[in-house]
């Protein structure tokens, strides 16, 4: 799966978010450090939407953007 991320510059290294995804948020030390982070997070959390959407009714729908 391919999503898109925003790195930015932080004091501490680089925050990176996904808006396409609640609450998605990391960062790390350099750039690589904080695209596997977040790399991470999205894992955890397709994680917790399959383990709250299963047994139920899932489909996929394709919008025009």
């Amino acid at each position: 799966m391919r999503y898109v991320v925003v790195l930015e510059p932080s004091q501490e290294g680089f925050a990176v978010s996904v808006p396409g995804l609640p609450g998605g948020h990391s960062q790390g030390a350099t750039e690589a450090e904080a695209l596997e982070n977040i790399a991470d997070a999205i894992e955890d959390y397709l994680a917790v939407v399959n383990a709250l959407t299963k047994g139920k009714i899932v489909r996929q729908i394709e919008i025009a953007a």
